[in-house]
């Protein structure tokens, strides 16, 4: 089994459908502050099934809903999909692919999807109990980090400035 896909709508920083496919063998998420990474690395733990608004930087769970900006309005929902290739079966749910969506609406009514047909959180959470994934199971490994501008300046002057 592999993530390979990501799909993000409404969520956070996202008021468009963003779509992210993974089909390299690391995944890693580069850009400046306040690009969006971190709402990516939370939109994985609340589509597994984060219900703590806390843990999502937020007083609630609409605040994960995209609110708006300057040019785009705010919308009334946000949605998050993961798509896993499970053509090794290590999923016991019978299908090759499998998609795992969250959405959440401004009135509160959430719902979670296996494959686009409806479920209950509980069936999210069985279906990846014992895998070592889910909403608190997630690793980032921090590989590179670039220097600073001002540190790049620095290494490429010569010692004797």
């Amino acid at each position: 089994m592999r993530l390979t896909g990501l799909e993000v709508d409404g969520f956070r920083a996202f008021g468009k459908r963003a779509q992210f496919d993974l089909d390299g063998d690391a995944v890693v998420l580069v850009g400046p502050n306040g690009c969006g990474k971190s709402n990516l690395l939370e939109a994985l733990r609340w589509v597994m099934g984060e219900n703590r608004p806390t843990a999502m930087r937020g007083d609630g769970m609409e605040d994960v809903i995209f609110a708006g900006s300057q040019s785009r309005k705010g919308l009334g929902y946000a949605e998050v999909s993961l798509v896993f290739d499970n053509s090794d079966q290590f999923l016991s749910i019978g299908f090759d692919e499998v998609t795992v969506t969250r959405k959440v609406y401004r009135s509160g009514e959430a719902e979670y999807l296996l494959n686009g047909v409806p479920c209950r959180l509980r069936d999210v959470t069985d279906l990846f109990s014992g895998t070592g994934l889910g909403r608190e199971a997630y690793s980032v490994c921090l590989l590179y980090t670039s220097p600073s501008p001002r540190d790049r300046t620095r290494s490429r002057m010569p010692s004797s400035a």
